[in-house]
């Protein structure tokens, strides 16, 4: 009997036998049709396959996600408001909440952590409104930023590095800045028209400037908010015969601010009588009238720590949410203080 000659596989011949036979049994396994693998990107016992899409293009796909993204940002109906007579600005300034500080009653004599920075800063935006309930407020600014969060880095430090103590998880304290903002943000909303203006900060100089951005992206729908969330480091803003200025603090000296607001908003100084700073990082507060401008640091909500009640600083300060409230023609007529 003639015998059949069978030629020898070589070892990679042998291998790829071998892988094909496994890439079916996977396939079978997963209910993947053989001929829809075009690379091997799927995690299995054996093989990681990519199922080509047949249903579509990459920018079918692409436009699919964008269209999803859209329907998840919420609506918010165009609030229609009525002019008022006597018209005034409510400033509304949360300034270093530090959320993620943690301060202990054992040893600074006073609790602080996330759980209470939010609750004061509510309390403290409710307190402001209720204040300037005798008053027309026809125009919000809401001033966000100003170390929001107390860290900058998953190591528990600032943006230049230096260690904190802190109370939960970097990701936990922004998505509970995040909706802290959106909360008091519907509810200045349903006061007036609002115009956020963002701070950057020296604890949370990246984080901070994505916090803004996120709710800029949150509120990009609704009518009635306005944003200016850009890097700069001094903001303005125009009402009536006011200029209304804002910084950190950490940066431009308080006697520099006038003539800077000069230099950078100068058309807005020319048009304006009345002109304004407030600044925030010392956690106190401090007025002085300068030439053409009075330059007004806030008080802060946020509780001592560690660090700083062995130093001193801080101890026996006023804690405390402030708001100020400007005549169109007067400039400002009120400063609102909600203590805790």
């Amino acid at each position: 009997m003639k015998s059949e000659f069978r030629p020898r596989l070589d070892l990679e011949e042998f291998q790829l036998v071998q892988k094909h036979r496994a890439l079916k049994d996977e396939c079978e396994l997963k209910g993947i049709p053989m001929e829809d693998v075009n690379h091997y990107w799927y995690k299995g016992k054996h093989f990681s396959l990519h199922v080509s899409n047949n249903k579509g293009s990459l920018e079918e796909l692409r436009d699919q996600i964008i269209s999803d993204m859209k329907e998840y940002s919420p609506v918010y109906p165009k609030i229609e408001r009525k002019s008022q007579n006597s018209p005034h600005l409510l400033v509304v300034d949360p300034a270093d909440i530090h959320i993620g500080k943690l301060a202990s009653s054992f040893e600074a004599g006073e609790e602080y952590n996330t759980q209470v920075a939010v609750k004061r800063v509510i309390d403290g935006v409710m307190g402001i409104l209720n204040k300037s309930s005798g008053f027309n407020i026809d125009k919000i600014i809401f001033v966000g930023g100003n170390d929001v969060l107390h860290i900058d880095s998953p190591k528990r430090q600032t943006t230049g590095g230096t260690p904190q103590d802190t109370d939960g998880m970097w990701y936990d304290n922004f998505l509970a800045a995040k909706k802290l903002y959106v909360q008091v943000l519907e509810l200045l909303m349903q006061v007036a028209d609002v115009h956020f203006m963002f701070n950057p900060s020296n604890h949370d100089y990246i984080s901070g400037f994505m916090l803004s951005d996120s709710i800029q992206s949150w509120f990009r729908r609704s009518e009635n908010i306005t944003f200016d969330c850009s890097m700069a480091h001094r903001k303005g803003f125009l009402y009536g015969k006011n200029l209304i200025g804002t910084t950190h603090g950490d940066g431009a000296k308080s006697q520099d601010l006038p003539l800077i607001m000069a230099n950078e908003f100068p058309l807005w100084w020319s048009k304006t009588d009345h002109r304004y700073v407030y600044t925030h990082h010392i956690h106190h507060k401090t007025s002085k009238d300068y030439h053409g401008c009075t330059v007004e640091s806030l008080r802060s909500p946020s509780g001592t720590d560690s660090w700083h009640h062995k130093k001193g600083y801080g101890v026996g300060g006023v804690k405390a949410v402030e708001g100020f409230i400007h005549s169109m023609d007067h400039g400002q007529v009120a400063r609102l203080t909600h203590i805790f």
